[in-house]
C-alpha cells in the first residue's frame, strides 16, 4: 500500500521552483500563565522543578485521539501542529473541527502540512487545496505547505518532478502538536484513521509521547525552525484563495460527514471539558529529561542528524537495545557499524513487520536480504503477525474490528531508562531523504513501561521470531508453530515484493 501510493505520486508530482514572499521570521507565544495546561505544567513544577517534564507513553490508538482533542480542547493561548499526512477521513475530520473550534474560542493556530500527497488518491482525500485555503481563511489560522510545488495540478506536477527529482524527494515527516507551549504530543501518528484505530480495513499499532512541560517547548521550538524555514509557503501564496464563505461551507460539509459516521461513537463531536482528565493525567506523568533531536531545513537543503545520533545511542548500551520500527532497511555501513559498537554482551532486539502486517511492500523486499545476517550477527529479530492477538485493545478502537494491523511505530529504548520516540523509521527514506524528528527521554519509569510494550508486542500471539535452522535458512517461529516461508495475508503479496526488489531501496 506504501509503496504503491508511492509509485503514483511519484509518477505524477513535481517541486516548487518559485521563490516565496519575503517574510519576518515568527515565534510562538510565551507560555500563557492562565488555562488548564497552565494550571497543569504549574503544579507538575511544583513537585519536579522546572527543568523536568512529565511523560506518558500512548500506546493504544484510542488514547492518541482523545489526547489530541484533549490538549486541541484545552488550549487557550496557541496551537501548533505539524504532519506529514492528514487524511480526510472520520479521524482527519474530527481533528480539524475541533482546530477550528479552538481557532473560533481566540486561540492563534499555526498549521505546517507536507505537501507530498495534496492530490487525492483515489481513496482517501487530504486538506488539499480548495479546504486548505478554507481553513486558511479563519483569521485565527494560518496554514503553510512544505516544500510545494508551484504547479498545483498533476500534469503541471508531473513537469515539474522531471526538472527537479532531489527536491521533490524531499518531504517532511515530522508529526507533533503542541497546545499553549505547555503540553505536546509527537511521535509516529499521522492524522488519519488507521493511526486512531478506525480503519476497519487496517489498523496500525503505533507509538507517541505526551508530554507537559519544557520538553513542550523543546518540541516547539522545532516547530518554529520549520515554521520560519525557506521550505515552506503560506498557503495564500499558492493557487486557491479561500474566504469566510468558503470555511462556512467546508465546517457544515464536514459536520455532515462527522455526524454519518458510525465509527465515532467514542468521541463526541463537540468541543469537550476536560478538568477530570487533565487532574488524572497529573498523577500519570512520569518524570525525567528531554533533548528533541531533528533535522534541520538549511537553505538550499534537509541536514539529516538522526542517523549519527541513533548509532551513538545504541553504542552507549551497557545492557540491552529493544527497537520497535516499522519499515527497516540496513545499510553496510549502519549494519556494520552497529556490531562493532555493540558490546558483545548487549542484548539487541528488533521488531519490524512481516509480510503479512506490512503496508510496505518495496521496504519490506528489501529488507528481506538482510534477514539471515542479522539474525547470525546475534540480533533478536521479530516480525509482527497480521492477526496479533493485542490487535482489540491496542490498535481497533471501538466499534471497529479491522482485518489486519501492521506496525507503523518508531522507538526504542536503551537499559530501560533511555526512551527514543518519534518519526524516523530505519531506511533510507528517513535517513537520506525525509525531514525526521524525535525525543530523546531520560526516564526509567517511562523506559521500563515501554520495555514492557515491546515484550509483550514481542510474544508468540503478536509476533515470529526470526531463526536460522540448521542449513542457515530463515525459519518463522511462534510458540510450537514453525514455518519456512514467510507468512503472508495473500500471495499477491509475495508478487509485489519481487517486483519491487528490482527498484531502488531508496525510492521507498
Amino acid at each position: 500500500m506504501r509503496s504503491a501510493v508511492l509509485l503514483l505520486v511519484l509518477a505524477t508530482l513535481g517541486c516548487a521552483t518559485t521563490k516565496r514572499a519575503s517574510r519576518a521570521a515568527e515565534f510562538a507565544p510565551t507560555p500563557g500563565r492562565a488555562g488548564p495546561l497552565a494550571e497543569l505544567e504549574k503544579n507538575l513544577q511544583d513537585a519536579l522543578g522546572a527543568d523536568r517534564s512529565g511523560f506518558k507513553l500512548l500506546d493504544v490508538n484510542e488514547d492518541a485521539l482523545r489526547w489530541r482533542l484533549a490538549l486541541i480542547d484545552s488550549a487557550q493561548h496557541s496551537l501548533d501542529l505539524m504532519t506529514f499526512l492528514w487524511w480526510g477521513d472520520e479521524a482527519g475530520d474530527l481533528i480539524l473541527m475541533r482546530v477550528i473550534a479552538a481557532a473560533d474560542r481566540g486561540v492563534k493556530v499555526r498549521l505546517i502540512v507536507d505537501d507530498m500527497t495534496t492530490i487525492d488518491d483515489g481513496k482517501k482525500t487530504t486538506l488539499r487545496d480548495v479546504p486548505n485555503a478554507a481553513v486558511n481563511a479563519h483569521p485565527n489560522i494560518e496554514l503553510r505547505v512544505f516544500n510545494p510545488w508551484s504547479n498545483r495540478g498533476a500534469l503541471g506536477r508531473a513537469v515539474e518532478f522531471v526538472g527537479d527529482f532531489t527536491k521533490l524527494n524531499q518531504r517532511m515527516h515530522n508529526k507533533a502538536l503542541i497546545a499553549d507551549n505547555h503540553a505536546a504530543i509527537m511521535g509516529g501518528r499521522n492524522l488519519g484513521n488507521e493511526y486512531m484505530g478506525l480503519n476497519p480495513t487496517f489498523n496500525f499499532r503505533d507509538l507517541d509521547v505526551l508530554t507537559v512541560g519544557h520538553a513542550s517547548r523543546q518540541i516547539s521550538s522545532v516547530f518554529d525552525r520549520y515554521w520560519n524555514s525557506d521550505w515552506v509557503r503560506p498557503q495564500a501564496e499558492l493557487d486557491a484563495n479561500g474566504t469566510l464563505e468558503t470555511l462556512k461551507v467546508h465546517r457544515e460539509a464536514l459536520l455532515r460527514q462527522l455526524q454519518a459516521a458510525t465509527t465515532l461513537e467514542r468521541f463526541p463531536l463537540e468541543v469537550q471539558d476536560w478538568a477530570k482528565q487533565l487532574s488524572a493525567l497529573e498523577k500519570e506523568l512520569h518524570p525525567g529529561t528531554s533533548r528533541v533531536i531533528t533535522d534541520t531545513p538549511d537553505a538550499d537543503k534537509v541536514t539529516h542528524y538522526l542517523p549519527e545520533e541513533v548509532a551513538q545511542l545504541w553504542s552507549s548500551a551497557k545492557t540491552e537495545v529493544l527497537v520497535t520500527n516499522a519499515y527497516l532497511i540496513p545499510d553496510e555501513i549502519s549494519f556494520s557499524r552497529t556490531q562493532t559498537n555493540l558490546q558483545k554482551d548487549v542484548r539487541f532486539v528488533m521488531l519490524t513487520n512481516s509480510l503479512a502486517s506490512t503496508d510496505a511492500a518495496g521496504v519490506h523486499a528489501h529488507y528481506t536480504q538482510w534477514r539471515p545476517r542479522m539474525v547470525a550477527g546475534g540480533v533478536e529479530l521479530y516480525e509482527l503477525k497480521q492477526d496479533a492477538a493485542m490487535r482489540s485493545q491496542v490498535a481497533d478502537t471501538h466499534p471497529v474490528k479491522s482485518g489486519f494491523v501492521g506496525l507503523h511505530a518508531k522507538a526504542m529504548v536503551i537499559d530501560r531508562k533511555r526512551v527514543l520516540i518519534g518519526s524516523m523509521n530505519l531506511d533510507p527514506r528517513s535517513w537520506v531523504h525525509n525531514s525526521e524528528m524525535v525525543i530523546l527521554v531520560e526516564c526509567p519509569e517511562l523506559g521500563a513501561e515501554l520495555a514492557q510494550v515491546i515484550e509483550r508486542d514481542l510474544k508468540p500471539e503478536n509476533a515470529w521470531k526470526i531463526e536460522l535452522d540448521a542449513r542457515g535458512a530463515v525459519r518463522w517461529v511462534a510458540g510450537t508453530e514453525t514455518r519456512h516461508e514467510a507468512p503472508a495475508r495473500e500471495e499477491g503479496q509475495r508478487f509485489e515484493e519481487s517486483l519491487n526488489l528490482l527498484l531502488p531501496a531508496d525510492l521507498f
